[in-house]
């Protein structure tokens, strides 16, 4: 029979130490007993409904909860396996400090399409399907542990081709326009080139960074 600690333990080395209960079920009949008596001792955290995960540090999960970035990135990597979800848009923008102050939506790319996740802790998680293997993107640390990041200028490009993924266009924009600072016009150039289209916003943007913006 399977111990807590056990349990415990074998969630610690999962992804951003999150697991999906349908994935843990198989270990034995009583881990849903288990997993209840974890989440009332504060040693796990449920974060939406069929998924939990080890707060880090010492953290109670009582009383912790993730942001909404490392949840959704956290909830995807659960549902899609290790290197499989990438944190982009209005995530991205959140996680590289384009959008400084917290909001209630995060958008992650998977491979395939899902529903909108709505988290314990409140707010809402997009799944957008992308081929990820055509996204630019590197690893990063969140509280949870590491997991895949759009690049600054693919994170600018995404908001400036889709700002309404999210449902936040407005915050989408002023996102992308704070990346001046991080993007040059030969950075968003490249993303352009690499995926052979661009709408008048990402143009506009290439060329304000690289000419200054144009003033009639």
């Amino acid at each position: 029979m399977l111990t807590d600690v056990e349990l415990l333990r074998r969630m610690e080395r999962a992804p951003l130490r999150t697991a999906r209960y349908a994935d843990l079920e198989e270990l034995g009949s009583n881990v849903w007993r288990a997993l209840d008596r974890l989440a009332e001792q504060g040693a796990v955290a449920r974060i939406t409904k069929g998924v939990y995960t080890v707060p880090p540090a010492g953290e109670d999960g009582r009383t912790w909860k993730p942001t909404i970035e490392a949840a959704g990135l956290a909830v995807a990597t659960a549902r899609f396996g290790e290197r499989n979800a990438i944190l982009m848009g209005l995530g991205a923008a959140r996680h590289w400090t384009a959008i400084p102050r917290a909001i209630a939506v995060t958008t992650v790319a998977v491979p395939e399409l899902r529903q909108p996740v709505r988290l314990d802790g409140g707010g809402t998680v997009h799944m957008i399907p992308r081929d990820l293997d055509r996204v630019e993107a590197q690893l990063e640390d969140t509280e949870l542990g590491e997991g895949l990041v759009t690049t600054p200028r693919q994170t600018m490009y995404d908001l400036l081709m889709r700002p309404n993924q999210g449902k936040l266009p407005d915050a989408a924009r002023d996102a992308a326009r704070n990346f001046r600072g991080q993007v040059s016009g030969d950075d968003l150039a490249e993303i352009c080139e690499w995926y052979g289209r661009a709408n008048d916003a990402v143009r506009d943007m290439v060329r304000d960074l690289r000419y200054g913006p144009f003033v009639a």
